[in-house]
């Protein structure tokens, strides 16, 4: 069992670990307990009732924050002609052809999301190994693969983040900063549980959203109370 620094220790003690909080009550926690001193990030974890070996009920796709995370993202763009225009003219940091292909294929990964027209898809497939492990190969679920390049990265600067259940149905997301409003938070919250509970796959029986707790990057986790948002 990993052992933690005393100030984790600290945070511990001022949560009761049996309870389960309300959203706003859990979010104002997480921001007094957060116990580094940079600007952590917060993140909200849930555990779904889907069986993940089952094609129809695999959770993924992606959600515009609110409120954004509090992290201005690096966009790479594969497009051609107009649509590399278009792109450049939305805000996106690189875009490029076979040029873009090529560098990351020798190991250039200094950006945080990758969107692709469908017409590059073809050239862009070819960095699935560099790409997928790191989970930013481009995917028509998530809004990535695309002939719509301005709304695309227009939406990934303005907050847009992606979701996706692991093997176990757990997701991980960032919904902002321990330095935000507490207000804030709690909406970048609730447009991430509400999205979720909208994609709940039709096969999916029982409780769907199991628990679900938000924690900063060093600090303890705390328990959501899921009654508010699943009747339960």
């Amino acid at each position: 069992m990993a052992k933690h620094g005393k100030k984790y220790q600290e945070s511990l003690k001022k949560i009761d670990r049996e309870q389960a909080y309300e959203v706003a009550e859990a979010l104002r926690l997480v921001k007094e307990v957060a116990p580094a001193k940079f600007d952590e990030t917060v993140e909200a974890a849930f555990r779904l009732g889907i069986d993940t070996k089952r094609a129809d009920q695999q959770v993924r796709g992606a959600v515009v924050l609110p409120h954004g995370t509090g992290k201005t993202q690096r966009v790479l763009v594969f497009a051609k002609g107009e649509k590399a225009k278009e792109a450049e003219a939305a805000g996106a940091d690189f875009v490029g052809e076979e040029d873009l292909v090529a560098k990351v294929t020798g190991g250039w990964l200094d950006f945080d999301v990758v969107i692709a027209t469908p017409d590059m898809m073809g050239q862009v497939g070819k960095l699935g190994r560099v790409l997928g492990p790191r989970g930013l190969m481009p995917n028509p679920k998530t809004g990535t693969v695309t002939f719509e390049v301005t709304k695309a990265v227009e939406e990934v600067k303005a907050g847009k983040i992606e979701y996706r259940a692991d093997k176990s149905g757990n997701i991980h997301a960032p919904i902002g900063k321990v330095s935000f409003d507490n207000e804030k938070l709690v909406e970048n919250f609730t447009t991430l549980i509400e999205t979720l509970i909208k994609v709940k796959p039709a096969a999916a029986k029982g409780v769907y959203v199991k628990n679900a707790a938000v924690s900063s990057t060093m600090g303890p986790g705390i328990t959501v109370s899921t009654s508010s948002f699943t009747g339960r």
